[in-house]
């Protein structure tokens, strides 16, 4: 850890004990009793006080930090403390406090701690600047020869050629040993055409004066990035097809993990709780998503492992080959097109899913979301390594978040499909909706009599419960058939017959 925020680390405890002192000391009364009373209270404000910090990366200052950025972190930080402390001083009546004590403790603290930063920042950034002239003995600084004219040299005359022999040492010493093993199958590292860069900003791809790299390969993590899509189009800018792409991230598994094994038990579940928060749901919402941006740069976002493969698909790219090592999980992805440039992504509860309607032609199913952003371009990619599991539905799919599953297993997710009945795009006895990638898996004969008609809320499924992909298709073949000699019979007695097995014979969907 290091040694600047072990420092800001006690100088904040010092500056909060001393603000809560003097907020009791001001408060009408006898203190020692306030102290007596509220000593508990005060150790459960510090505990807040300090995940809340760590989590919003309170004290970590940089030497180039602006004022300003100092200024907003401090403040929105302890606006954020205040405002979790006093709600749950609502909803916990018990809470032992004091609204007095409680104000004032964070008022004086964060005006304590914004003295104490401006200090620190002068302090940082204020430095002599001596200019060294050569000649002197060894400890002399030399004479100081201000507007003394320097000799102009032509820049390629020293332009050194590049030892590739030192991009494999950095590079060792910046991934470690395994991941480098991991990188050298796919990359040549010692290519002028494979790009090695650390970065967490579009503008360092960009920039580059090459046009087109064989490879690309950052050292930095994707969670760091703030437009993850923009990042993963320049890099797909700079890659013919076929081209390679290497990074790393952290999952939301594995970081859930990581902190949970960092913090003593009952510290760690309220640490990853308010890390889950502010850096998984804040991002997800656009009213909040502009106070995780001013909170935290966007650095250090929570990725689940569909959402960063997703993005990946969705902007060209297929996974050739993962592996975890030490608490990352390693990619190498192929350049296969390039991007969608999908214009309205979504992360909220409701999405639109494209599927194949009456005709041929594309409609807009309405659904609860029930898997992470961006899984929709991994069915290709989950069929690929799993293929299908009894009843139809792709196997191990982590792409399925747990409120997910629980919302499938009572048809939650499928209440906004209400909507197209209405809006007259699906009827409510029919084959599903399927989506292109999954269309492609049926039989030619079974494509065209699929798009001859509407696909329906309810399923044939509930009424054969088929097990496999063959026995799907056989179940759909033999009612879209019936359905083309006798319409309104064929779907009068299936019906009843899919509302019995859901009721009595409780068939499910898995």
């Amino acid at each position: 850890m290091h040694k600047s925020f072990i420092a800001w680390f006690i100088t904040d405890l010092i500056i909060v004990a001393a603000s809560f002192a003097l907020c009791v000391w001001l408060k009408p009364g006898i203190s020692t009793t306030y102290y007596v009373s509220y000593f508990n209270s005060f150790l459960f404000f510090l505990t807040i006080w300090f995940l809340l910090s760590f989590t919003l990366e309170k004290y970590n200052f940089r030497i180039t930090s602006s004022w300003v950025i100092i200024f907003k972190k401090i403040l929105i930080t302890n606006l954020v403390i205040f405002f979790i402390i006093t709600s749950m001083m609502y909803l916990f009546q018990s809470f032992n406090y004091s609204r007095f004590i409680v104000l004032g403790t964070v008022g004086v603290a964060s005006v304590a701690e914004l003295i104490m930063a401006s200090f620190y920042h002068l302090f940082i950034n204020t430095k002599v600047k001596y200019e060294y002239i050569a000649g002197g003995q060894t400890g002399d600084i030399g004479t100081i020869r201000p507007k003394e004219k320097v000799p102009i040299f032509h820049f390629k005359t020293f332009l050194p050629r590049y030892d590739f022999g030192l991009r494999e040492e950095y590079l060792k010493n910046e991934i470690g040993e395994e991941a480098f093993k991991y990188v050298l199958n796919y990359a040549a590292i010692d290519s002028p055409n494979t790009l090695v860069i650390a970065t967490t900003t579009r503008f360092n791809i960009d920039a580059q004066i090459q046009h087109s790299f064989e490879c690309v390969l950052n050292v930095r993590r994707i969670n760091d990035f703030r437009y993850i899509n923009k990042y993963f189009e320049s890099v797909n800018a700079k890659l013919p097809i076929g081209g390679l792409f290497i990074d790393h991230f952290e999952s939301k598994n594995m970081r859930k993990k990581r902190l949970l094994n960092k913090f003593p038990a009952g510290v760690n579940y309220v640490y990853y709780v308010l890390d889950f928060i502010i850096k998984r749901i804040f991002p997800k919402f656009a009213l909040t998503k502009q106070l995780y941006f001013i909170l935290t740069r966007g650095e250090n976002r929570v990725l689940s492992k569909a959402e960063a493969f997703g993005r990946l698909y969705s902007c060209g790219f297929e996974i050739l080959d993962e592996r975890v090592i030490g608490k990352c999980l390693y990619f190498i992805a192929i350049k296969v097109r390039e991007p969608l440039y999908p214009k309205n992504p979504s992360y909220g509860p409701l999405i639109a899913l494209e599927r194949i309607g009456k005709g041929g032609k594309t409609i807009k199913v309405y659904k609860m979301r029930t898997m992470h952003p961006f899984a929709e371009y991994l069915q290709d990619y989950i069929y690929e390594r799993a293929g299908l599991q009894e009843g139809g539905k792709f196997k191990d799919d982590f792409r399925v978040t747990t409120l997910g599953k629980i919302m499938r297993s009572f048809w939650l997710d499928e209440l906004p499909m209400l909507f197209n009945l209405i809006k007259g795009d699906l009827k409510l006895f029919g084959v599903r909706p399927l989506s292109r990638q999954y269309f492609k898996l049926y039989t030619l004969e079974l494509q065209k009599l699929r798009i001859q008609s509407k696909p329906g809320l309810i399923p044939p499924f509930y009424v054969d419960y088929p097990k496999t992909l063959d026995e799907i298709m056989a179940s759909e073949l033999k009612y879209l058939r019936a359905y083309s000699r006798h319409s309104f019979r064929t779907d009068w007695v299936y019906f009843w017959k899919a509302v019995f097995n859901i009721i009595f014979r409780r068939y499910r969907s898995k």
